[in-house]
């Protein structure tokens, strides 16, 4: 008899909704609140930068969304913490959800399971990954991701009730020079004369790189969510569905559509273009 904890995987392909990914976040954190059960969603999207909160107070913001109109990215506010980030053909999004009862679990706790995650994923390589604060990459913070100085990943959290999501972008392969360079621009555009002040990274594109590069193979993005599963599955029962099925199978359409709704008003004068 398999005595492992059950994880569910929700495995959804590149989602052409905005707000789906996060309203799914909130739900599924919820969700994990009340039930005590643990998931993780794997998620991308095409062309599209995800602001922080922090993002919608920059002083010229209209001139960064119009360069990132003009470049054929869509755009939006999320609801957790941080700065701007590119998703794009390439970056796999990994959302993990674990049971908090009694907030027992602490916020860097929370941070380090992600980071224990993609360490053990990647241990073969016999490479350092580290977890610090890469200053001058887009959306820094204290659990970057970085191989010799170049970071390939940001993590956040999100925390409702007794439940936590801990969120990672990993930069798998693609254009990560290309990346950095919208998002300087970006800044350079909402920020003028005030680049790189204000709390806003000076952001140097050489400062970030693939993990495929730096790791010097050739990685897809279903080779790393494999990676993923079988260090998961050394400490869980996994369970595989998708979002679709999630939602339908809990009768959950009305509160995915309230939090659907949430992120649409948080996002009320930060949308300029459809």
């Amino acid at each position: 008899m398999n005595s492992l904890t059950p994880l569910t995987i929700i495995n959804d392909p590149v989602e052409p909704n905005l707000f789906a990914p996060f309203a799914y976040t909130d739900l599924y954190t919820l969700h994990t609140s009340q039930t005590q059960e643990h998931l993780v969603h794997f998620w991308e999207f095409d062309r599209t930068v995800i602001l922080g909160m922090k993002d919608t107070r920059l002083p010229f913001l209209t001139d960064g969304l119009n360069l990132l109109h003009q470049a054929g990215f869509r755009y939006l506010a999320r609801n957790s913490g941080g700065l701007g980030v590119v998703s794009n053909e390439g970056v796999l999004n990994v959302s993990l959800f674990l049971p908090n009862p009694d907030h027992q679990i602490s916020i860097p706790e929370g941070y380090a399971k992600m980071v224990d995650l993609i360490q053990d994923s990647f241990s073969d390589f016999h490479v350092a990954i580290e977890a610090k604060e890469i200053s001058d990459s887009y959306c820094p913070g204290e659990f970057d991701l970085s191989i010799q100085g170049q970071k390939f990943a940001g993590i956040a959290q999100r925390r409702i009730k007794e439940g936590i999501s801990v969120m990672i972008y990993l930069s798998v392969h693609g254009d990560q020079s290309a990346r950095g360079q919208l998002m300087k621009e970006f800044y350079q555009a909402s920020l003028k004369q005030q680049f790189g002040t204000k709390g806003y990274p000076p952001i140097n594109p050489n400062s970030m790189a693939n993990l495929s590069d730096l790791l010097g193979e050739e990685l897809t993005i279903s080779a790393v969510k494999k990676r993923l599963l079988d260090t998961l599955e050394k400490s869980y029962r996994l369970i595989s569905t998708t979002s679709e099925e999630f939602v339908r199978s809990h009768h959950y359409q009305q509160e995915l559509l309230k939090h659907q709704n949430k992120m649409e008003k948080r996002n009320e004068g930060v949308i300029l273009h459809d």
